[in-house]
């Protein structure tokens, strides 16, 4: 097991509370399902067509037990009027207050042994945030942090490109991303960059306690001072070729790789 020493006590850092306060059509069986089973999500409309009903009959039984709005039968025709044009429904929406701010503090508090949390260094496509949200619930990650600043909101295409991972997982927005990174350190992750110009592959990293695991815009990496704040930087080999791999292309191997190295070691 890998040891460092113990950084300075540092303040604890208080998340920004998301822009978005308007409520929002979700869309798609597994994001409706996973909303409907989430206590945290508030809920004011169900519409579904009838097979769509069928196909999530056992959660809707189980969601009795919640709040919710009784569901609304519709015809696929019906979801124009309310959804973007093009939007893949499946047959299923609903109209969503968006989560509760998620609380930094606890998650990393309840992180034992084993834990992985994922931080996106300027995320800018919601499909992409989405994307790393269901590798991250995929491989059991305790969160996925990303910064406030320029972030896209938790939009029903985020929602639906996370097929039910956002009512599943938290997405916590934070302000200063180094002030983050010195938290998580406190609280016994090592931070796990993604870089190119690594030396260190991803694969047979040593198996740290905790793991908090760094990825970067495609393109542009990490920017240098979350570079610098990682405990250590690694690559993902790949053909000299192709110049990088998207943000959520590049968390899903990583978490792979991670995970499979804490089971191994575990």
């Amino acid at each position: 097991m890998a040891k460092r020493k113990p950084s300075p006590r540092r303040p604890r850092h208080r998340e920004n509370r998301p822009r978005q306060d308007e409520k929002t059509w979700l869309y798609g069986l597994h994001t409706v399902e996973a909303a409907l089973l989430n206590p945290a999500r508030a809920i004011h409309r169900i519409v579904l067509t009838e097979e769509a009903a069928n196909t999530l009959a056992e959660s809707l039984a189980a969601a009795e037990e919640l709040p919710r709005p009784r569901p609304e039968t519709a015809s696929r025709g019906d979801f124009d009027q309310f959804l973007p044009v093009g939007a893949v429904h499946q047959g299923a929406a609903i109209l969503a207050d968006p989560l509760p701010p998620a609380d930094l503090g606890d998650i990393l508090s309840a992180a034992g042994p084993g834990a992985l949390a994922v931080l996106l260094d300027q995320p800018s496509d919601p499909r992409n945030i989405g994307a790393v949200m269901r590798s991250a619930a995929a491989f059991d990650a305790a969160c996925v942090i990303v910064p406030d600043r320029h972030t896209p909101e938790a939009t029903a295409v985020l929602a639906k490109a996370a097929s039910g991972a956002l009512d599943r997982l938290p997405l916590v927005r934070v302000g200063n991303f180094a002030q983050i990174m010195a938290q998580m350190k406190d609280a016994g992750f090592w931070c796990v960059g993604l870089a190119a110009e690594a030396t260190t592959p991803i694969a047979g990293t040593a198996k740290f306690d905790k793991t908090a695991l760094i990825v970067g815009a495609e393109g542009s990496g990490l920017r240098r001072l979350t570079a610098e704040n990682c405990d250590l930087l690694v690559r993902i080999p790949i053909s000299p070729g192709v110049e990088s791999l998207n943000m959520s292309a590049a968390a899903a191997i990583a978490l792979y790789e991670l995970r499979r190295g804490i089971d191994v070691g575990g």
